[in-house]
């Protein structure tokens, strides 16, 4: 048991790196450019892993990687650019605090994980306190939005789930690398079709780009894929909650924003929906 608690840690940097690139993009990065932002995120992490991997795909690896890198990369961030661009934040960010569900509802059939009632319990406490953290927006919701928000949704779950189903003796450093470089440059072929030629930043974008990549991009998924490959995918999918949580708490921290009495209850929600179900326990074999 010690060591989930050991992977549960090393899986959580991957939801806090994601949520302090919210405050990192919002003040140091282009808006107008969300492909390129994409490319210079998913393309540098790739190659910077596959230089420390220092090893190329081989045989069926170069179909799977392919795969893998447009689903969690590739249509992933495509997907959520456009979700972000029609739903408020807060509906946006509930859809994807449903990850624990579409996370385990596809490790039932494809890896053999049951769902245990403890799970359930604090999947559900989850989802309240993420809804509590960002709020809920009123008014009339566009489907295409919520439609979108969902696939983004089951793609990335999908593609986490896939990565631990291929599994094998390949070193997870370097089938990390391939999905990012796979994911990299289908966005940078999009991002030149689309936006034109890369947008133009100083010093100071430069250096966020550079921590996007490295800390957000290539050490966050390195820890996301050891956590699905040595705990349950329902709770690595909990344990991904931390990501809003954290977002909000950096707002606080950074930009100023105001914390009220409904989020730090959604934080504690949240934090004890993680601790109660226990790493290791979420699901058992069918």
């Amino acid at each position: 048991m010690e060591d989930k608690w050991r992977f549960a840690a090393v899986t959580a940097v991957a939801p806090v790196a994601w949520g302090a690139t919210y405050v990192v993009t919002r003040h140091l990065l282009p808006a107008d450019a969300p492909l390129w932002g994409a490319a210079l995120r998913a393309l540098p992490a790739g190659l910077l892993l596959w230089a420390l991997a220092r090893r190329r795909p081989r045989g069926a690896w170069w179909g799977k990687a392919t795969v893998l890198g447009l689903l969690n990369f590739g249509a992933f961030f495509v997907l959520v650019y456009l979700a972000a661009q029609l739903l408020p934040s807060s509906i946006a960010s509930s859809v994807m605090a449903l990850s624990p569900l579409a996370l385990a509802g596809l490790a039932w059939p494809l890896l053999g994980q049951r769902p245990t009632l403890r799970w359930a319990a604090g999947t559900l406490l989850g989802v309240v306190g993420v809804v509590l953290v960002v709020g809920w927006s009123s008014g009339a919701l566009p489907p295409l939005g919520i439609a979108i928000s969902v696939v983004a949704l089951v793609v990335f779950s999908l593609g986490g789930i896939l990565a631990t189903r291929w599994r094998d003796d390949v070193p997870l450093l370097a089938t990390t690398a391939w999905q990012l470089v796979a994911g990299g440059l289908a966005l940078t072929v999009a991002a030149v079709a689309v936006e034109g030629a890369p947008p133009r930043v100083d010093a100071t974008g430069i250096v966020a780009y550079t921590g996007i990549a490295v800390v957000a991009t290539a050490l966050a998924f390195v820890c996301w894929f050891t956590g699905l490959r040595h705990l349950p995918a329902g709770t690595v999918g909990l344990i991904g909650l931390l990501n809003p949580v954290t977002g909000v708490l950096l707002g606080v921290l950074v930009a100023g924003e105001a914390l009220g009495i409904a989020q730090i209850a959604g934080i504690l929600l949240v934090l004890g929906a993680i601790a109660a179900t226990r790493p290791g326990r979420a699901l058992t074999r069918a």
